[in-house]
């Protein structure tokens, strides 16, 4: 009886392509972490004593816990077969709605910026920019930024026409290591932007606006790098062959969404809203 039970709970198991997740720590030791960090963060931001290591710890932490997790998933994928095509498919549409919301997560702050430089109130001189504000010439770093960033996305568009063919799996490495240098000279330009700025973050709705949506795409782009390279030590490690590359797909989304938001950034921000 016991054996016939086991018999068709296996077939059970294989007649359909979704893969059943084992039971796993991270979901809830990673969600510890992350509220851990935003606890620590809470803590650095009012000056408690030791914070600041505090805060590092918890990041530590949850970058741990996130690189257990990815391995598991890369495990379930690579080596264990589980992630068929059905899989992939839901896959794809869960990176899709990640994407929107990251875009309604930019909504904001352009929202922001058109509300308060479309009418500036009386409190900053009634024009935009503030009076007081030197803005950043658009056609300096700003530009060679667009430039950096645009070509990134035509390599790592190579890239994965590389991938899919099946056939250039050294131009594949090739044109993401090109992508990877791309996207940390642009990291390095913009830092090298806000060191030398005349304004901070402090200064004014001008100053708010400006670093947290440059900032944040900033933070986008240090997190795409890291994706990028994730993928190329799995090139290295054969993991993605031409049918099975879905990890890649999703990097491939998420810096052209990148290079896009930059796009609109530097057009209002920059151009539009620092004249």
């Amino acid at each position: 009886m016991n054996i016939q039970v086991l018999f068709n709970d296996k077939t059970m198991r294989e007649q359909h392509p979704y893969h059943l997740v084992n039971p796993s720590p991270w979901p809830i030791v990673t969600a510890l972490a992350a509220l851990n960090l935003v606890l620590t963060g809470l803590l650095y931001m009012h000056y408690f004593s030791y914070s600041g290591y505090m805060l590092l710890y918890s990041l530590l932490y949850l970058l741990l816990c996130m690189g257990l997790w990815f391995k598991d998933i890369i495990k379930e994928a690579t080596y264990e077969g589980h992630h068929t095509r059905p899989v992939q498919r839901g896959l794809a549409i869960g990176m899709f709605l990640f994407i929107i919301s990251e875009v309604m997560f930019f909504f904001s702050f352009f929202w922001a910026f058109f509300h308060s430089s479309l009418a500036p109130v009386p409190e900053i001189g009634g024009v935009w920019p503030p009076p007081a504000i030197e803005v950043l010439d658009p056609w300096k770093i700003p530009f060679l930024n667009t430039a950096i960033l645009l070509t990134s996305g035509i390599t790592i568009t190579i890239a994965h026409k590389a991938l899919a063919q099946g056939e250039h799996r050294k131009d594949f490495i090739e044109s993401l290591m090109v992508t990877i240098g791309l996207g940390a000279l642009f990291t390095a330009l913009q830092i090298f932007e806000y060191a030398n700025a005349s304004f901070s973050i402090w200064d004014g709705i001008y100053g708010s606006v400006f670093y947290m949506a440059t900032g944040f795409h900033g933070f986008h782009v240090l997190v795409g790098t890291i994706f990028i390279i994730v993928c190329l030590v799995r090139e290295i490690n054969y993991h993605f062959t031409p049918e099975h590359h879905f990890g890649f797909t999703a990097c491939v989304w998420y810096w052209h969404f990148v290079d896009i938001v930059w796009i609109f950034l530097y057009l209002s921000i920059y151009m539009w809203g620092g004249r």
